[in-house]
């Protein structure tokens, strides 16, 4: 066996998940049907594949532990120059998140890591692209609303292909869904 690079996130639900990711596309990110829309948890992280039970038991004991909250999407921001980066902003769930992160990345469990930047949940919807085109992705969307209520998270694996791939989810509550039932095999059809 070998490394898997894994990420766990907040899926953006539909219509809003596939509106912002052909939006993302249209402003010339190239990455955008790749990365199904989310607010991330757990950045792009390398693991053991071995380990990848673990993992799923830990988020399983997280997801147990948690409850729905709202979540709501207004408005634009970035982290220009820092980061090239334009995003939807989360304005409510944003608490819900950062405590959500902090237990997906808990010292004691199998994703402890240190994050290159401070947490600040978001949805990307411009990354690397050129400065004109940034700032077009910020304008369109500053007016940008949505809303849903927040029932779980899922556990991501990037390809080969740098294709992102929901692997399982994970309901709050203590309601599991078995690994069948919510794990997509390697190599199948990427979530758009």
């Amino acid at each position: 066996m070998g490394t898997v690079t894994i990420g766990v996130s907040i899926a953006v639900p539909e219509p809003h998940g596939s509106e912002l990711q052909q939006l993302r596309a249209g402003f010339g990110d190239a990455a955008a049907h790749g990365i199904p829309t989310h607010v991330t948890l757990l950045p792009p992280t390398e693991i053991d594949e071995a380990s990848l039970p673990a993992v799923e038991a830990h988020l399983a004991e997280v997801a147990a532990a948690g409850r729905a909250f709202p979540m709501r999407l207004s408005g634009t921001g970035t982290f220009r120059p820092l980061s090239p980066v334009v995003f939807v902003q989360v304005v409510a769930g944003a608490e819900a998140c950062t405590l959500l992160q902090q237990q997906v990345r808990d010292p004691a469990g199998p994703v402890n890591r240190e994050l290159q930047f401070p947490y600040h949940p978001h949805v990307t919807v411009a990354h690397g692209i050129d400065d004109a085109a940034m700032d077009r992705a910020f304008e369109a969307l500053a007016g940008y609303e949505a809303e849903w209520p927040c029932t779980g998270f899922a556990l991501y694996e990037q390809g080969a292909d740098g294709v992102w791939r929901k692997l399982r989810e994970f309901p709050f509550g203590g309601s599991v869904v078995p690994p069948q039932a919510g794990r997509v095999e390697r190599g199948s059809v990427p979530i758009r």
